[in-house]
């Protein structure tokens, strides 16, 4: 893909989902991968052992995306060692199952401040530095939450991800004129252990057998497309989301 020489920044990178496949797949396409998580102790060790795995220059830093100033300070850091940021991922979601009619104000609030706040905040920074370098790419991490009926409980969860849809949108528009492309991957069901938490073996294994290509989706599939749309070989594409869920749900 030719990231050789790149800097790649992502978002809640040191679980076992989504963000650590998509920093393990730019680090294996040889750039420089920042990642970030709340937990440092976590972070460390995740950027450690895709270290070790790839050969490749990774680091982790704490970083909790709701928090304007830890943004603007590790976003500031990287051009500082580094002289330039090429690619954002933000990968940040939550989800905390509850129907509306039980949800907290501060369970909502939660999820729309890390699935669609923190992604905005990153963003913001973000393209400052790349409006001035005259180049970069953001890729925001959607979900089919945010075009189909969601599971019950994800009033707050689908909210959200079509909020980043449209944001997605939004920001190729402005971003655009600066040599700055934005796009957004919307998974369907991801593997991951910690889907484990959140929802019933019996609603994973349901979705699985639904989706036409008869497995679920692996974060490394997920990878895969935010890679493409990073990379030069998606260079006329900005402003879409793409659709990755095995034919779970059929976008046009």
């Amino acid at each position: 893909m030719g990231f050789e020489g790149k800097v790649v920044f992502v978002t809640a990178a040191a679980g076992a989902g989504i963000g650590q496949g998509v920093a393990r797949a730019f680090a294996a396409e040889g750039a420089t991968v920042i990642i970030s998580d709340q937990h440092a102790e976590r972070t460390a060790k995740v950027a450690q052992q895709i270290r070790q795995d790839t050969g490749a220059d990774v680091t982790g830093v704490a970083c909790d995306v709701r928090d304007e100033k830890q943004i603007d300070d590790v976003i500031a850091d990287i051009v500082d060692r580094h002289g330039r940021l090429d690619v954002v991922v933000n990968n940040s979601g939550l989800n905390q199952l509850a129907p509306i009619h039980e949800m907290e104000t501060a369970t909502w609030q939660l999820v729309m401040d890390v699935s669609l706040t923190g992604p905005f905040l990153v963003t913001r920074r973000a393209l400052n530095v790349m409006r001035d370098q005259g180049s970069g790419t953001i890729v925001n991490m959607a979900s089919i939450a945010g075009w189909m009926a969601p599971a019950i409980g994800e009033s707050h969860y689908a909210a959200a991800k079509a909020g980043v849809m449209g944001f997605t949108r939004a920001a190729a528009i402005e971003a655009a004129p600066f040599g700055v492309r934005v796009n957004a991957v919307a998974p369907g069901l991801t593997w991951n252990p910690f889907l484990e938490k959140i929802y019933s073996k019996e609603y994973v294994d349901e979705m699985a057998r639904k989706t036409p290509l008869g497995r679920p989706g692996m974060p490394e599939d997920i990878a895969n497309a935010v890679t493409f749309l990073a990379s030069d070989k998606a260079s006329f594409i900005t402003g879409e989301v793409l659709c990755v869920s095995g034919g779970y749900h059929l976008h046009t």
